[in-house]
């Protein structure tokens, strides 16, 4: 996922977008990885992104857990303290003027007192899967519920408890389809256009500008961003902006970058035949972890391509920018730019995959940047010596 933590989708809001919110943010710099700086510079001119930050400083982990409970915590703090978990950093003021992350020994040193929690750091995407239903409550009562939204249907569309639906603008409610909130609140943002016969169970969101295909069937404790085409069957699932998984095929407990297209016909396995819990491969620790909890599909990077009919197991992470097609199962971790059939892969040429991603964007009325080809660039390398 070539985005900051804090960009990640999880509920309504961007990790970032919600801490901004409820932390009543006036003024914010954005911290990220160097090698995404300029990139981010791109996309985000108005941006202050990686500035000192001044004495007093509210600095906050994006990572953060979001709870009522968090956000007081964050609150409470006075001037020369800080919260950690462990030997992470979740929140501190800065004691001067700072370029860099310090360290919780800098930081004591400098006379910032560090107050051990309990509070939870989000570790992987994993656990984002696992909070969705509830970030979808919880941005649903603190920024949508009191707003007036009264809205009209056509004839032939089915609506169950209204108060818990919000539509905005421009949104295409097409005769057949059902919006069933007796569950949990759905969002649908501006522009978005359900066609006949889908189901949407709530808690759900789906973003602005997005398309949801004949029959689909939306289950509660998913998210699906901007610009996006969703048919099929998916559940408890995130997907980020600009994907298509348009077809037949079930999607289940995954987590779907940006750009991705999904064949039709393709399905994930989130359950394994033993009951037993998932384990999966994690960038971090370079080895199989186990994600706590028996349900997990797959987690799918930016840019990548599934052929028709394919079938990912259970558990399953694949890397930025592959191009898969197979009648076998594919399964555990795919590398970034792999290319091929599971049993059978080799690595994309980053030539062929830059003619192939521009000729993606360029479908949506955008270019594909230098400052884009750059990081794609970097990422190869890491996979390719």
């Amino acid at each position: 996922l070539n985005r900051s933590v804090g960009d990640l989708r999880c509920g309504i809001l961007k990790l970032r977008q919600r801490l901004e919110e409820l932390l009543d943010a006036e003024d914010t710099t954005f911290w990220i990885d160097p090698d995404l700086q300029d990139l981010y510079k791109t996309r985000h001119p108005d941006w202050k992104l990686n500035e000192p930050a001044n004495q007093r400083t509210l600095m906050v982990n994006s990572r953060l857990k979001p709870s009522s409970e968090s956000i007081n915590a964050i609150k409470d703090l006075k001037p020369n303290q800080g919260l950690v978990q462990g030997d992470d950093l979740i929140a501190f003021y800065a004691p001067k003027t700072i370029s860099e992350l310090p360290t919780a020994l800098e930081l004591k040193a400098a006379g910032i007192e560090l107050i051990p929690s309990q509070l939870t750091l989000y570790q992987n995407l994993s656990e984002l899967i696992n909070d969705n239903e509830r970030l979808i409550r919880l941005d649903f009562e603190q920024f949508f519920y009191d707003q007036d939204n009264y809205f009209e249907t056509e004839p032939g569309v089915t609506v169950l408890n209204p108060y818990y639906i919000w539509i905005g603008e421009n949104v295409s409610l097409n005769p057949g389809c059902v919006l069933d909130a007796s569950e949990g609140p759905i969002i649908i943002d501006e522009g978005t256009t359900v066609l006949p016969n889908a189901v949407i169970c709530g808690p759900a969101y789906i973003g602005k500008k997005s398309l949801i295909k004949v029959g689909a069937k939306i289950y509660e404790g998913t998210s699906i961003g901007p610009v996006c085409k969703v048919g099929g069957e998916v559940e408890e699932s995130i997907i980020q902006a600009y994907s298509n998984k348009q077809h037949d095929g079930f999607l289940g407990h995954s987590y779907i970058g940006e750009w991705v297209n999904i064949g039709a016909g393709s399905s994930n396995s989130d359950l394994k035949n033993t009951y037993k819990n998932v384990k999966f491969y994690s960038y971090a620790s370079g080895e199989k972890i186990d994600s706590g909890t028996m349900f997990l599909g797959s987690m799918v990077g930016d840019y990548v391509k599934l052929g028709i009919n394919t079938s990912v197991n259970t558990g399953c992470v694949i890397g930025f920018g592959c191009n898969l097609w197979s009648s076998d199962l594919i399964a555990d971790f795919i590398p970034d730019f792999s290319w091929g059939r599971a049993s059978q892969l080799t690595k994309y040429r980053f030539e062929a995959f830059c003619e192939t991603a521009k000729l993606v964007k360029k479908r949506r009325g955008l270019d594909l940047s230098p400052e884009e080809i750059a990081l794609f660039k970097k990422i190869w390398e890491l996979n390719n010596g």
